[in-house]
């Protein structure tokens, strides 16, 4: 599993990412290298995007939090442990449909791409969504498709697969 001997990641956090997946149907590697991506590598629950309020291991947005029954302070003031019960929740709707690091990361940037193709577009400029997210179009053509947008967390995947990493 990728990041499985990082320091900033204990073996209980490690253990239940591995029964999340199982649970999600999705490889435990992925859901590492999308919180990888998320956290700056930190896997810091506490974590805050200052532009949107997100929050956490998936930067969950402040009205996500909501419809999970927490918010995104209750969210910051939990272990990274804690918090992956609500990872799971929010992950659950797409138990199974997860099959590849592309629709693991999809749940979480855009749920509607998720079994979408690699060339499917995201964001197109000028668009709030692109701005937001333009560091993510690779080729800067105006346009943010699914594999641009992946790329970043299939890099974290390489990297957390390493041997320094790997556990």
């Amino acid at each position: 599993m990728a990041f499985g001997k990082h320091k900033k990641i204990s073996p209980s956090f490690k253990n239940k990412v591995i029964a999340i997946s199982g649970h999600l149907g999705c490889d435990p590697s992925y859901l590492m290298a999308a919180m990888a991506f998320e956290t700056g590598e930190t896997f810091r629950p506490d974590i805050v995007n200052q532009q949107s309020g997100a929050t956490g291991l998936i930067q969950f947005m402040p009205d996500t939090a909501v419809g999970l029954g927490t918010t995104t302070t209750q969210l910051a003031q939990m272990t990274a442990v804690q918090q992956l019960d609500f990872v799971e929740l929010y992950l659950k709707p797409y138990t199974n449909k997860m099959h590849n690091i592309s629709d693991v990361y999809m749940t979480i940037l855009y749920p509607a791409a998720v079994g979408k193709s690699a060339a499917h577009i995201l964001f197109k400029s000028p668009a709030k969504a692109y701005q937001q997210n333009k560091g993510l179009d690779a080729n800067k053509d105006g346009t943010i498709t699914k594999a641009e947008a992946s790329a970043k967390v299939y890099n974290k995947l390489i990297r957390g697969l390493k041997d320094e990493f790997r556990g």
